[in-house]
């Protein structure tokens, strides 16, 4: 199997102490796949609804969202007045708007997210809760069908006064979501029935012969879609490709700029600019409209876009949006440590926007970045009991970032609500003739594949172990593909079918294809061994320069000062440390850690006394390093962590203050929120 490379890596180390340069494989992996070519038809998800995930890891998980961050995110929409504003605007209750003027948007995930969760299980109870909370919801809508609870009670801004910035069109956005997620989960048509209404004057009140101004938050767009694809009205796709096709284009009105992705029309883009998460929403409506028409022309501008994006601009947790100064994007290569903006709801775009792109493209990169994003960039954005949030997810912390129970402006914690019960959907993807597995997740899925019905059930402890075993179980014989994705995180994957091992396997696009007829019992089995590995970051990533990151399988590794006697700022691993796995079930709801011999740097080797001693004499104290998997960290006792480990004990000297800035290598010490280095420095 052909070993691949996410963006950011330009060198990896075997734990044995080898060296490695991937980058000519990495370039091999590319030629390889423009010379494959796309596939021949987009493939479809498979449902979440059909399948039941069972595993280890990700069913309590399920669990905790399901019973613990849906009901606390109901509660805080009710304890910060976003569901009095719908009673106000109704005139069911006196006072004015409460909140940002986005705060609608917020009570429509956590509707969507509780669609999702009566999907897994029906609750009686849940589902009289949010009938109620939706009947709120309907008495604010104007006779006309307008419905946004901040320009009906702020009379004094007009409706659409401010489409750049005052999210009327997002916050629709969002309602649609809930509005058919609620529909396909119960049946009760309430909602989508507001949602279609408000959609309808929105069609009478923009397009090509009325006002011209997309969206400035996007995510109506990719609503648009939805609702196009449950009612096969062409009228609300139409208004998403034209509100894609809108921005960047200056007749008749002025452009937002790349803060808003509004700076040339999207087939003329080559690289994402400004907002992470509108960036990224936007290029998930895009690739919609792609799917839905490949002669739409937006298939080399999303390639563009998503090489800037992967191979320049993503931390190694998936993260995406360094700088907090426009909660996104600066230049290739600017990626801080302790400043990482990364926020959670960016994360998460991100498994939707990869999600999308397997989907167009049946292209295995997609779901490796995926997967990277789902397991650490967004699940760190939950506590492991499902009531705390991070709003932003920095790569180093001196001690004081912590996750809140709400925040102020709670997309994140809302956003959370919806998509954890939704991760089901991301594990399958089929045509008629062949099913994509894309997620290793111990499961049951049921599907339909050459005609015939197929229950297929995934046996794994992944991702703590690289060992899948799936059984077909089929009422008659039928002729199919299965592909298996290569995570790019295994150089080497032997798999067995029916206890043999398999031949005639065909590797395409990242994935290992076994095309044959099928019988009832058939099994398949992967062996990926799960070996902790050093990261090194591509070489024009300053502030990460000499050090490295610990992977183990799809998992990213922090240190956490609880575990270490010695300051985090002083620590080093060194090249010839030998890296071991150890299982700890009592740790953090069960995890496997990363155990190696590291130095301290002595308080003495700090800059001021190294002027009289040579670099190469320094001597540190031994010490013995326990790494966690990134997801996990600031569920225990407050303190630093840190994910880029010095490899000199040299450059662990230079952090000998402890301080937070010391942390970073010399060379990037003066950087700070929204500063950018040049490419080539």
């Amino acid at each position: 199997m052909l070993t691949r490379l996410l963006s950011w890596v330009s060198v990896a180390f075997a734990s044995a102490g080898g060296v490695t340069d991937l980058a000519a494989a990495a370039e091999g992996a590319a030629a390889l796949a423009a010379d494959v070519g796309r596939e021949p038809a987009p493939l479809r998800a498979v449902p979440f609804t059909d399948v039941t995930i069972h595993d280890r890891f990700w069913a309590p998980r399920l669990e905790a969202a399901i019973r613990v961050t849906l009901p606390a995110c109901l509660a805080q929409c009710e304890q910060t007045g976003r569901l009095a504003n719908f009673d106000r605007a109704a005139g069911r209750a006196e006072g004015g708007f409460e909140g940002y003027f986005f705060n609608d948007s917020d009570v429509y995930k956590v509707i969507e997210g509780a669609a999702y969760a009566l999907q897994h299980r029906r609750d009686a109870q849940l589902e009289t809760e949010v009938d109620a909370l939706i009947e709120r919801i309907a008495a604010a809508q104007q006779p006309d069908g307008y419905l946004n609870t901040y320009f009906t009670l702020t009379p004094q801004e007009a409706r659409w006064g401010d489409i750049r910035v005052r999210h009327e069109l997002y916050c629709a956005g969002h309602l649609l979501e809930a509005g058919i997620a609620y529909s396909q989960a119960t049946g009760k048509r309430k909602l989508l029935d507001v949602a279609t209404r408000f959609v309808d004057l929105i069609l009478r009140e923009f397009g090509p012969e009325a006002r011209q101004d997309p969206p400035g938050h996007q995510e109506l767009e990719l609503a648009l879609v939805k609702l196009y694809r449950l009612t096969n009205d062409t009228r609300y796709r139409d208004l998403a490709r034209f509100f894609v096709e809108q921005r960047g284009v200056a007749d008749g009105r002025e452009l937002y700029g790349e803060y808003s992705q509004d700076h040339a029309p999207v087939r003329e883009q080559d690289r994402i600019v400004g907002h992470a998460v509108r960036a990224l929403y936007f290029l998930c409506a895009v690739t919609d409209l792609a799917t839905l028409d490949h002669g739409a022309g937006f298939d080399e501008a999303l390639d563009r876009i998503w090489n800037d994006t992967f191979r320049t601009k993503m931390y190694i947790t998936g993260g995406l949006g360094p700088s907090a100064k426009n909660e996104g994007f600066t230049t290739a290569y600017d990626l801080p440590n302790e400043t990482a903006y990364a926020e959670t709801c960016a994360a998460i775009a991100s498994v939707l926007w990869n999600h999308r792109m397997n989907l167009l493209h049946a292209d295995a990169r997609y779901a490796n970045v995926l997967e990277r994003a789902l397991y650490n960039g967004a699940l760190s954005g939950v506590s492991l009991a499902g009531d705390r949030f991070f709003y932003t997810n920095p790569l180093a912390s001196d001690g004081g970032h912590h996750r809140q129970p709400w925040y102020k402006c709670a997309c994140c914690p809302s956003n959370l609500a919806r998509f954890l019960p939704s991760i089901g959907g991301y594990v399958y993807a089929q045509r008629d003739d062949a099913l994509f597995v894309n997620l290793y997740v111990a499961s049951e899925a049921t599907v339909r594949l050459g005609g015939a019905d197929l229950r297929i059930t995934q046996a794994t402890d992944y991702p703590w172990e690289g060992a899948v075993r799936f059984t077909l179980r089929a009422a008659r014989d039928a002729e199919f593909e299965l592909a298996l994705r290569m995570p790019d995180w295994s150089a080497a994957t032997a798999i067995r079918l029916n206890d043999k091992p398999a031949e005639g396997i065909e590797t395409r696009a990242g994935y290992a294809r076994l095309r044959r007829g099928w019988k009832d019992g058939d099994t398949v089995a992967l062996d990926m061994p799960m070996t902790p590995t050093r990261v090194a970051a591509n070489p024009k990533v300053l502030a990460s320069a000499g050090r490295v990151a610990l992977q183990r399988g799809p998992l990213v590794y922090c240190l956490e000062a609880v575990d270490h006697d010695a300051p985090l700022a002083r620590v080093a691993l060194p090249l010839e440390s030998e890296l071991r796995v150890a299982a700890r079930p009592d740790l953090l709801g069960g995890v496997r850690v990363i155990q190696a011999r590291g130095l301290a740097a002595r308080p003495g080797d700090a800059w001021g006394a190294r002027l009289y001693r040579p670099r190469d004499e320094l001597e540190g104290d031994p010490l013995e390093l326990t790494a966690i998997p990134y997801y996990a960290w600031d569920n225990r006792a407050a303190g630093a962590m840190l994910i880029w480990l010095p490899e000199s004990l040299a450059l662990a000297a230079d952090g000998a203050d402890s301080s937070a800035s010391a942390m970073r290598p010399p060379q990037a010490a003066s950087m700070s929120f929204g500063t950018v280095w040049p490419v080539d420095r």
